[in-house]
This record gives structure tokens, sequence and C-alpha cells, in this order.
């Protein structure tokens, strides 16, 4: 559905925030100017941030687009362009994307809220025996109405009891999205990571104190980005072979 094959030359610059009044520019960037190659005349192009969906081209022949950046400078912010059928341009296909490699240094753990897990429980994620959220997620924060749409796609889940936990019409484009389970998620993000294989833990908690033995991950590969350079300059420029030399002050 998505093309990286025939995209090249891809380029990010970063847009100032402003001017100062001796007319230098503000470095802290909140947006970039993403510019392209492709071999292609009849698609169309979407841009992803840090595997999310950012913009899409809305011309056959558009080859460059303004998409909003991180404003953190800890990080590099990696930046992707897909070709994809005009008919689908506005579609976020950022669960498409492989994210097994996590390039941001953070891990994001999902699941869903069921009638399995207690309506007055917490959850807590641990790796090894170390505890890492400072307070524990509450799985049902509010009442909800838990009729709806079933476990799986529309038109092949079930109705009623068994599409309980169902909440709303899903995550992602009409059509495109789930229904169900995974329209309601408990979500966690770590802190940065250092490069490593991991794996977690999730526990329960109902109201009466008892815990479930820890319910474990997959093994999850975290690679790090490297920092990026700060107050990078041209020292000079090398015509003979059309390199720029660049100092690190």
């Amino acid at each position: 559905m998505i093309l990286s094959q025939g995209i090249n030359k891809v380029r990010a610059f970063a847009l100032p925030a402003g001017v100062s009044g001796d007319g230098s520019a503000n470095q802290l960037a909140g947006a970039a100017i993403v510019k392209w190659h492709s071999a292609y005349d009849d698609k169309l192009y979407q841009v992803y941030v840090n595997g999310r969906f950012a913009g899409a081209a809305v011309e056959l022949t558009q080859r460059q687009m303004i998409v909003p950046i991180p404003l953190s400078q800890k990080t590099a912010v990696r930046i992707e362009v897909f070709a994809v059928e005009p008919q689908f341009a506005d579609v976020d296909f950022s669960e498409k994307i492989d994210t097994s490699q996590n390039q941001a240094g953070r891990v994001k753990i999902e699941f869903p809220r069921t009638d399995n897990l207690p309506m007055d429980g917490k959850a807590d994620y641990y790796l090894e025996e170390n505890r890492l959220n400072n307070k524990s997620v509450r799985i049902q924060p509010e009442f909800t109405d838990k009729g709806g749409f079933g476990l799986s796609s529309f038109g092949s889940s079930d109705f009623g009891y068994d599409g309980s936990a169902a909440i709303g019409f899903g995550k992602g484009n009409f059509g495109f999205g789930w229904f169900g389970f995974d329209a309601c998620l408990l979500r966690w993000q770590s802190g940065q990571l250092q490069a490593g294989s991991y794996k977690f833990d999730i526990k329960i908690t109902d109201n009466l104190g008892n815990t479930t033995d820890g319910q474990e991950t997959e093994t999850i590969t975290v690679i790090p980005p490297a920092m990026p350079a700060e107050e990078l300059t041209i020292k000079s420029f090398d015509k003979q072979n059309g390199k720029l030399i660049l100092q690190v002050a």
C-alpha cells in the first residue's frame, strides 16, 4: 500500500522559529521542510515523523512539504517519505511502518481494557524487579458504556456481551481502523533507554490488593538514535571535491 522504493535523496531542513533583534535566527525549530526525488509520476506522497503521519502531498508533481517536528534537541528526528496511490493519500499507515527496532530509544506498551481486567484495578509496569511507572495506572478511570461493536474488524466480530469494552468506532480512519477492544487501549511509554534488548512485566492489582503474576512482553530491541551535533558550523568548502568541511564548537 505504501512504497519506499523509488524515493531517494530525501533531505530535511529545519525552519527557524523566528529572528531575534540582532538578526540572528532562533534555531529552536518546530517545523522542517522535507524535499525528495521520486521515480513515480502517478502517485502522491506521505511524510512520517518518528513513525507518525505528518502530512500528505496534494499534487502528483509535489516533491516537498513542511511538517511539524519535535522541539526536543536530545534525540535525532526520523523523517520518512512514502509513495501511495492517490485514493489512499489521506490514510494513516503509521501502524504498517516497521517499528520492531525502536529508533526513538523508548518503548510503548499497549493492551486492551477487557472484561478480564478488574473494573477498579490498577496496572504497573516492571523491568526485572523495578517498577517503571511512578503512579499506578487505573484500568478504568471512569464509568463507560460497554455496549457496541465486537472484538475484531467490522463484519467479522460479535455484538452484545461479546462486544463488551467496545468503545466507539476504533482508531484510525473509518474503514481502515479497528473496532471493539482495539478501540480502548491502555497505553504506557517508557523513558529514554540505552541500547539493548528488554523484556517488561505488566502486573494487575484489584481493589482488594490481589496482584497477578507478571505478564511478560516479548523481547524488544531498542536502538537509540545518535545525539544531534550542537553548534555545528561550516568551516570551509572544498571546491575540488565539492564537499563542505564542518566544525563542531
